[in-house]
């Protein structure tokens, strides 16, 4: 059985489907709207809050505003790669419309999924360096939780500052804190991520400063509890710190996540607007 080329059921098979040429220049175009878009939003983003300013947006305010620019970004570019890949694809005489509809829309999709590895490949490294940066502040709590800080020097611990002045000598003492005795209590202080200091660590800091230091012994419950209260302080904000940094990372992947799958849908839409309008001439 034969078909005519006026048949409007009939498909040549060697014809292809997809034009690649018009593909990657409809990708290479999204590629640049989204890189000008980003930039524009990183700019106005920059401009909005400021480090020295106390009348910034909430976090809440500012997250809902990146992710609406998200997907802002992620429609125009896509439209505009989707449109150039379908209006740029050669006709195909004696196919019916419905097959040159799904191969217009075919190539909008397509163009959007090479404009994406295109700008994957753009921002990875950023991604990366943000994504890394989270998970320092997380392994770094969960390294103090375990244990693994020592004085100070490694992981989380108490700083110099606060050791320092832990076992600062009282005015009429002239000897100096040896390093091992503070060591032992940046150690000591170090377990306070993992929960409160127990009886016999406080009562044992509590003889260290008032050996290496000459202070009475209410004076060195007094300052062993400044110093724990202090260090208590540090933690608590290192955490909300790292938690806000996760939920920050876990917002971003969420909100680009959906700004790609508009940005697909508007990508396939305007492959078939810009084959129809191909058509028209």
């Amino acid at each position: 059985m034969s078909y005519s080329s006026a048949d409007p059921v009939a498909v040549h098979p060697l014809r292809p489907g997809l034009s690649w040429a018009a593909i990657f220049g409809g990708a290479v175009v999204a590629t640049a709207v989204t890189v000008m878009l980003t930039a524009l939003g990183s700019g106005i983003g920059l401009a909005w809050v400021s480090p020295t300013s106390h009348d910034n947006p909430s976090a809440l305010t500012f997250t809902v505003g990146a992710a609406i620019w998200l997907i802002l970004v992620q429609w125009i570019a896509s439209f505009f790669g989707g449109y150039l890949a379908g209006r740029l694809r050669p006709s195909l005489g004696g196919v019916h419309r419905d097959e040159v509809t799904f191969r217009d829309t075919a190539s909008g999709f397509v163009t959007w999924a090479v404009a994406a590895l295109f700008a994957v490949g753009l921002i990875a490294s950023g991604a990366s360096a943000f994504l890394g940066s989270v998970g320092k502040a997380v392994t770094t709590v969960a390294g103090a939780a375990s244990g693994s800080a020592d004085g100070g020097s490694a992981g989380f611990g108490p700083s110099g500052y606060m050791l320092d002045a832990m076992f600062r000598p009282s005015q009429n003492a002239a000897q100096t804190s040896s390093p091992q005795a503070k060591a032992e209590a940046g150690r000591i202080l170090a377990t306070e991520v993992a929960g409160p200091i127990s009886a016999s660590d406080h009562a044992f800091l509590v003889q260290l400063v008032e050996a290496q230091t000459g202070l009475s012994q209410a004076d060195a419950t007094t300052r062993v509890d400044q110093t724990i209260a202090a260090e208590q302080k540090v933690i608590d904000e290192t955490k909300k710190a790292a938690n806000a940094a996760r939920k920050a990372a876990a917002a971003f992947a969420t909100y680009t996540f959906f700004s790609m799958l508009i940005g697909a849908f508007i990508a396939c839409v305007a492959g078939a607007i810009g084959g129809r309008q191909r058509d028209r001439f």
